[in-house]
């Protein structure tokens, strides 16, 4: 099935009259850091997949998935992390607690922006 493409007259020129459809109400939620990260780096390194997703409408549904699996494995890493590595007594040591949760949390994360976001 083919749809015909219908064409308003502006001017000189006619555009193609082009709708998206209305996204469906959880996908008009914001978007998580995650997402809006791998939304500019597609936008600005990848700029020919990002309209395909945009123009297929699979865009949203393409970052609320990047989110999900992106904000798992962080959570994921970070468990693995904590159990390989020792850490100071949070009670006696808070701010040596924090430092080094800051550094792990900062591994996870660079691991899955390398694997889920800039690929």
């Amino acid at each position: 099935m083919t749809e015909t493409l219908t064409y308003t007259q502006v001017g000189d020129y006619l555009l193609p009259d082009l709708t998206l459809d209305e996204p469906p109400r959880e996908l008009a939620e914001p978007l998580g850091r995650y997402a809006r990260m791998r939304k500019a780096f597609l936008k600005e390194h990848r700029s020919i997949n990002y309209t395909r997703l945009l123009l297929t409408e699979k865009l949203y549904p393409h970052l609320r998935e990047v989110e999900q699996t992106a904000t798992a494995r962080v959570e994921q890493m970070m468990k693995a992390l904590v159990e390989r590595n020792t850490l100071p007594d949070k009670a006696t040591d808070p701010i040596g607690w924090t430092a080094k949760m800051n550094t792990l949390k900062a591994q996870a994360e660079e691991m899955v922006l390398h694997e889920l976001i800039y690929s």
